[in-house]
C-alpha cells in the first residue's frame, strides 16, 4: 500500500462556531490538528503518497503541512471549485494518482477517528479480489448511518442510507468512512460533477455486478462531527483510549504543550488538553475538555466536556458543561453554561449573564 486519498473539504456545519475560521480537519485534537492523527496513522501502514482532496479554506492545509516530509509523507493538495461531494472529490484528484489499473487506493473521510488496522483492509480487498472495500464497524443506534449488510463471506449486498423504520435496520453494520478503490474503479466515476459515492457510486457498482467486500473491525471508531464527539475524541488520544502515534507527549490524564500555563492547585482531569499559550488560573478545575491556543481559564472556573476556542477566555467562578466557546470570545464571571450551547466566535458575555440556578 503506497497511495491514499484523505477527503477534507467538507465545511463542518455540525462543529460551528469551531469551524467559522478552521476547517474542520485542523481543529486541534490532542494538541495538534486532528488531520495529523491520520496522516500518521496512514504513513505507520505503510503509505508514502497522500492526495489531499481539499475545498473549504483550502489554503489553510499547505502552509502547515508542506509537502509532508516532516511526517515522512509525500503530500499533494487538490482544491475543488465548486464542492462535488464525496464521489466527485475522488474522481477531481485521479490524475494526481500514481497507481496502475489493478493496484490498491486507501481512501478516508477527513472526519473519522478509527482504531482500523488499515493493513488488514488492504490484505482483504487484494485477497479477496474486490474492486472496492469498505470498512464497517457495528454500531448500537445506527439511524443515523448508511447500513452495509453483507453475506457470509463479507461480499456486500446493498447500501440502505440512514433507515428510521425497524423493519429497514436488517443489519448492525454501518459504512465507517475508509475504503479501499481498485485504482481503475475511479476512473469510472463521473467527473465534473457532484457525487455521492454512498448514493450513487456504490450503488451503482453493486447494480452493475462489482465486487465490494465489506470488513468488519470494531475496534476504536468515533464520528467527529459534533463538538461533544470533537472533544470526546480528543479526550481519548491523550488518554490513550484512540490510538495515534501524534499525540505531542503521554498519555494520561492531561496533555500540557510546552508554552501553556497551570497554576499549581488547578486540577485537569479525562484526558484534558491544554493548548499552547494557553493558561488555566488557580483553583480552575476542567475535566475532558479542550483549551485551544491561547485561551485563558479564570481562577476557580470549573469546565467539563468543552471546548475552548483560540484566544478565548472563561472568566472566574463560570460553570461549563458540555460548552463549545468560539475563537475569541469573553464569558464573563459567574456564568452557568450546559450542554449543547455555542458561544460565537468573538461574541461578549457580561459577568452573571447566563445561569440555571440562583445566584446565591
Amino acid at each position: 500500500m503506497t497511495e491514499a486519498i484523505l477527503l477534507v473539504g467538507g465545511k463542518g456545519t455540525r462543529l460551528r462556531p469551531l469551524t467559522v475560521h478552521t476547517p474542520k480537519p485542523m481543529v486541534p485534537a490532542a494538541g495538534v490538528p486532528f488531520l495529523t492523527h491520520q496522516l500518521a496513522r496512514a504513513r505507520a501502514a505503510g503509505v508514502d503518497h497522500i492526495v489531499l482532496a481539499t475545498s473549504y479554506l483550502a489554503e489553510v492545509f499547505e502552509p502547515h503541512f508542506g509537502d509532508g516530509s516532516a511526517l515522512g509523507l509525500h503530500l499533494e493538495y487538490v482544491t475543488e471549485k465548486e464542492p462535488l461531494g464525496t464521489g466527485g472529490a475522488i474522481r477531481n484528484v485521479a490524475e494526481r494518482l500514481r497507481s496502475g489499473p489493478d493496484e490498491p487506493v486507501l481512501i478516508f473521510n477527513g472526519d473519522i477517528l478509527t482504531g482500523l488496522d488499515i493493513r488488514a483492509l488492504v490484505g482483504t480487498h487484494e485477497s479477496t479480489g474486490a474492486d472496492v472495500s469498505l470498512h464497517l464497524t457495528k454500531v448500537t443506534d445506527p439511524r443515523a448511518y448508511g447500513l452495509v449488510p453483507t453475506d457470509d463471506t463479507g461480499r456486500v449486498l446493498a447500501f440502505l442510507e440512514k433507515p428510521q423504520t425497524p423493519e429497514e435496520i436488517v443489519t448492525d453494520q454501518i459504512n465507517a468512512g475508509a475504503y479501499v478503490f481498485r485504482r481503475s474503479v475511479i476512473d469510472t466515476i463521473p467527473a465534473g460533477r457532484p457525487v455521492s459515492v454512498e448514493r450513487e457510486t456504490f450503488p451503482g457498482l453493486l447494480a452493475a455486478g462489482a465486487h465490494l467486500q465489506g470488513m468488519v473491525d470494531s475496534t476504536y471508531w468515533l464520528d467527529l462531527g459534533t463538538p461533544a464527539a470533537f472533544v470526546r475524541g480528543s479526550a481519548d488520544l491523550v488518554m490513550g483510549r484512540a490510538p495515534s502515534p501524534a499525540v505531542p507527549g503521554r498519555r494520561g490524564d492531561r496533555l500540557i504543550l510546552p508554552t501553556a500555563r497551570v497554576a499549581p492547585d488547578a486540577k485537569l482531569t479525562g484526558g484534558t488538553v491544554v493548548g499552547e499559550g494557553a493558561f488555566v488560573a488557580e483553583g480552575a478545575r476542567v475535566r475532558g475538555s479542550t483549551i485551544l491556543p491561547g485561551a485563558v481559564i479564570g481562577p476557580d472556573a470549573v469546565v467539563t466536556d468543552s471546548l475552548i476556542g483560540s484566544r478565548a477566555r472563561v472568566g472566574e467562578r463560570s460553570v461549563l458543561t458540555g460548552a463549545v466557546v468560539g475563537d475569541g470570545a469573553v464569558v464573563g464571571a459567574d456564568n452557568e453554561l450546559r450542554d449543547g450551547v455555542r458561544v460565537w466566535c468573538d461574541a461578549r458575555i457580561p459577568a452573571g449573564a447566563v445561569r440555571f440556578s440562583s445566584d446565591q
